[in-house]
């Protein structure tokens, strides 16, 4: 009733091997060797001005997607890394201009915070001492040197890069003026005292 299968029936396929299957490589792996000897190619010069040029861009993409060297480059006041607004010998030369000097301006943050803190826990008339002329008479001697700065660094360039643009050098050095020394960016190459290439 039940009829037997054959055997050749009941044998079951060959398995195919692994390098067989559809998502294998089909191949061995290489020896390390071989494939340092493979990656290993000579450095040649570029043969023509095209290939130089592609080459820098290859170079300048890599370098401009890592944030740090980036930002090394930016606090050493590298020109391939400067914004636009810190570009050129002009600005250059302001900011050694200000760097090469102590301002009112870059102590404005500091004395602010002393004064609020004083005139919290001081007593009342020296509050109001305080509030009278402690904040007013900071903020015109800012004025004065601000004013100072602008016009003795327009002076300076125009005599130094007559060539030039001056447009913004004022209120690029003012502006410099007013921050920290060490959180300035890029970051002063001067000393205070130290004599600026003016």
């Amino acid at each position: 009733m039940f009829r037997r299968r054959s055997d050749t029936a009941t044998e079951e396929s060959p398995q195919t091997p692994e390098s067989a299957k559809p998502g294998g490589k089909g191949k061995p792996t290489p020896k390390r060797r071989d494939a340092e000897k493979r990656n290993r190619q000579p450095i040649a010069a570029p043969r023509t001005r095209k290939e130089a040029y592609r080459r820098e861009r290859q170079v300048r993409a890599r370098t401009a997607r890592d944030p740090k060297q980036v930002r090394a480059g930016i606090a050493r006041g590298d020109e391939r890394y400067l914004p636009r607004r810190d570009k050129g010998p002009v600005r250059k030369l302001a900011r050694d201009f200000v760097d090469s000097r102590r301002t009112f301006g870059e102590f404005f943050m500091y004395l602010t915070i002393l004064i609020v803190v004083v005139s919290m826990i001081a007593p009342l008339a020296v509050r109001i001492y305080l509030q009278s002329f402690g904040l007013p008479v900071m903020l015109a001697v800012i004025i004065v040197e601000s004013f100072w700065i602008s016009r003795r660094i327009k002076k300076v360039a125009r005599e130094r890069f007559p060539d030039e643009s001056t447009q913004g050098v004022a209120i690029y050095a003012v502006t410099r003026s007013m921050q920290i020394r060490r959180l300035r960016m890029p970051q002063a190459r001067l000393k205070p005292g130290q004599k600026a290439e003016v």
